[in-house]
């Protein structure tokens, strides 16, 4: 039943980016984030879903008038001029140098088809998601996917006593509960756009209780890293905040009250972020990225290829930035830095240029909210191997998006307030 059940949600997924195709780019966001299938007890488990949609995707563009007009396909491919997806593809470009020159090709190919996959669904993002609407409602599918797993988790560790750890679905890419705790706090953010944007009271409770319930979620995943970025995100979003004096209480009433009704042993385990120099885990890190270091010392161009930690680690980097330097040398390391610190600036400078103008404030809400999970995920980053985490090509692209459709909105509206950069806000 539960497979049939899982069945009929992918069959109504593809039925609906049949039907337009812009929609297909959200269902390939709830597959995705959601992993339905992951869920499933029989032969659906195995089911490729995501490969479906981006088939069913590919028709529906196909088919559809608008999508194949000249002047559509014109217009959109001036989007690839934006420097933040010329890197991306730059990086794409350099993983499969290191994967061809892999000392493990057996386990760096794969990885390479893997994150491909991935930047195919996030070439028809930038071709169907064209308007300040349709950004919005992509980020609120990203938002509401990944929120109702954390639901789920939350109600589990309320009813347990958080005696348990939460995990995200199964054989996703954060059913690791340290994965999960990073992706529950980078979406976080994205929970308070949707809020901000939101005016219906009952809709507002709900995405209330689903922040409540992402928090309890992140804490009784058990997972250190996980905390650190969940508390940087909640002090970037008390600065964020228009009732900042209003934000400090309630944030210092919900910490009293988990801290309260959260087991010793996580206290415990929490109290060795201060003492890592004598904690096993921390020190076993420390000796793995000395060894990612070396590597790439060894062979600074290419590294060992994506995945290549089974080759010149003895365990998983544990740091995404060591994974990127030791799997794809100086060259990757510094292309993934540069698109993820100049997206960080362009979201900082479209959030102040746009502050406090009244019919600009959905650029300045979409850019600090971007900004914070960026950075939560810069957080998490440091302690786990997430470089080739989807959701964050999926934010960088959203980011270039936002920069195109914010750039054509000033130029409307305020052309005086126009940065000079080409046409577009950097």
């Amino acid at each position: 039943m539960r497979d049939l059940a899982i069945l009929c949600v992918i069959g109504g997924l593809c039925t609906i980016t049949l039907m337009r195709p812009w929609m297909g780019v959200l269902a390939l966001a709830v597959v995705g984030y959601m992993h339905p299938q992951g869920y499933a007890l029989g032969l659906v488990k195995q089911l490729p879903a995501f490969e479906i949609l981006i088939f069913c995707l590919l028709a529906s563009i196909l088919i559809s008038p608008q999508t194949r007009s000249p002047a559509f396909l014109k217009q959109r491919l001036t989007m690839l001029l934006d420097w933040r997806l010329i890197l991306l593809g730059l990086l794409w470009l350099d993983l499969l140098l290191t994967s061809t020159f892999s000392m493990v090709p057996v386990v760096a190919w794969p990885k390479f088809l893997e994150v491909s996959k991935v930047f195919i669904g996030l070439l028809f993002t930038l071709l169907l998601i064209d308007t300040r609407e349709k950004l919005f409602y992509l980020l609120v599918t990203i938002a509401l996917s990944i929120a109702l797993l954390t639901l789920k988790g939350g109600i589990w560790a309320l009813l347990t006593g958080s005696l348990n750890r939460v995990y995200g679905p199964p054989h996703s890419h954060f059913h690791d509960n340290n994965h999960f705790a990073v992706l529950t706090a980078m979406n976080i953010p994205l929970l308070f756009l949707w809020l901000r944007q939101c005016g219906d009271r009952w809709i507002r409770l709900f995405i209330l209780a689903l922040i409540a319930l992402s928090v309890v979620s992140a804490l009784t995943s058990w997972s250190r890293g996980g905390l650190i970025a969940l508390s940087v995100t909640a002090m970037l979003l008390i600065l964020h905040s228009r009732r900042k004096f209003l934000a400090v209480p309630f944030l210092f009433l919900g910490l009293l009250f988990a801290f309260g009704n959260l087991p010793d042993e996580w206290l415990q385990r929490m109290g060795t972020i201060w003492s890592f120099e004598n904690e096993g885990s921390a020190v076993s890190r420390l000796e793995v990225w000395k060894e990612g270091i070396h590597i790439a010392l060894l062979r600074p161009w290419a590294g060992v290829g994506p995945n290549g930690w089974f080759y010149a680690a003895t365990r998983d980097w544990h740091s995404a930035y060591i994974e990127m330097l030791a799997e794809n040398g100086f060259p990757g390391l510094l292309l993934w830095l540069s698109i993820l610190l100049g997206s960080l600036i362009s979201l900082s400078r479209m959030h102040w240029l746009c502050r406090g103008d009244a019919g600009a404030e959905w650029i300045a809400d979409i850019s600090g909210m971007l900004r914070i999970s960026l950075v939560a995920y810069m957080i998490g980053a440091a302690f786990l191997g997430l470089s080739y985490w989807d959701i964050l090509y999926q934010l960088l692209v959203v980011s270039a998006l936002l920069s195109a459709l914010a750039a054509a909105w000033l130029k409307q509206h305020n052309p005086q307030e126009m940065p000079s950069h080409g046409n577009q806000p950097i």
